[in-house]
């Protein structure tokens, strides 16, 4: 089975994970998933594999296969796992749980190779630019940064108290992380190097979003260019906030000012990605759909219709084809 040069998935409550054709909209491959609910879809670097996070386990799918099982299972958190992604090479995957755990896995072992306590059921779990610190949400509030070099939490801070902290997100570059909470407040720090080359976070603002729940937050990637005739040497900065009030907004990090509105779902939206180059934004909602977005317009351009139930998470890798090793 060929894989698109762009994989684009997506989960919902109706026990599926679904694989779609980007520009036609039409679904090609169904997975069933009946152990759980999906919480979280992270695509493998190398577009190999999808991985799953459910309820307790991480299951990882290979993306070329027609086979309906899953070439490798993890599973040794005790609740719903609510976070999942990958170093950069690949080379092993991290996880955060309602079990109060952020863990470490080699993606050729089956075991956990690191295990940190949060203390507090862990919503989400971000992995720092320079791929040697992770930092955790949890849903007391509390943010922690874990050194993986030293081994230990090198970082607390508490932005405000008995909060969940629902989504973090770190700019490529490493020079900020932005914490949404359920009140619908996005708190935005500078990331400050320290003489123990240990993170500090510097305050930088404080943005009322939403008047309900945000469900995810996302900085744009690094090739995040302008869509005009004229070419300028000025990547924008932009931060995606989804809400319980049916919006995605787009907002610029330059001031955090509004640039647009994304209305056209009906229900909360869970999820967002933005494409490699930030042109486009990909959203999963409770309304059953997902959508594509263009970022320039702020227009909806396709819906991917087939989810039975709310649709809850998504997974885009539209990047360069991986390197033959």
């Amino acid at each position: 089975m060929t894989q698109p040069s762009v994989i684009l998935a997506t989960a919902s409550y109706d026990h599926t994970i679904r694989f779609w054709e980007a520009k036609s909209g039409r679904c090609y491959r169904t997975i069933q998933y009946p152990d759980s609910q999906v919480n979280r879809l992270e695509i493998t670097p190398d577009k190999r594999y999808l991985a799953a996070a459910g309820n307790p386990h991480i299951r990882l799918f290979d993306i070329n296969s027609s086979s309906p099982q899953p070439v490798m299972s993890y599973d040794s958190h005790t609740n719903n796992v609510m976070a999942v992604g990958f170093q950069c090479d690949g080379k092993w995957m991290y996880s955060g749980s309602e079990d109060g755990t952020v863990k470490i896995w080699d993606l050729r072992a089956p075991g956990c190779q690191r295990e940190y306590e949060s203390r507090g059921a862990v919503n989400t779990v971000v992995l720092h630019p320079n791929q040697t610190e992770l930092i955790s949400g949890d849903q007391n509030g509390n943010i922690r940064v874990w050194d993986l070099t030293a081994n230990s939490c090198s970082c607390e801070l508490v932005p405000e108290v008995d909060t969940a902290v629902r989504y973090l997100t770190v700019m490529w570059d490493g020079s900020l992380v932005v914490a949404a909470n359920n009140h619908g407040t996005c708190y935005v720090w500078r990331l400050l190097r320290g003489n123990q080359t240990m993170t500090n976070f510097e305050p930088l603002h404080k943005l009322q979003a939403h008047n309900g729940y945000i469900l995810k937050c996302l900085l744009s990637p690094e090739f995040c260019e302008p869509h005009s005739v004229i070419t300028v040497n000025i990547s924008f900065r932009y931060l995606a906030t989804a809400s319980s009030d049916h919006t995605v907004k787009i907002w610029n990090v330059d001031g955090f000012t509004l640039e647009k509105t994304l209305i056209g779902h009906q229900r909360w939206v869970w999820d967002c990605v933005f494409s490699v180059d930030g042109a486009y934004l990909i959203t999963a909602s409770s309304d059953t759909t997902a959508k594509l977005w263009s970022m320039t317009s702020g227009e909806e351009i396709k819906t991917y219709q087939g989810h039975h139930k709310a649709t809850v998470c998504c997974a885009l890798h539209d990047g360069a084809e991986p390197s033959p090793s």
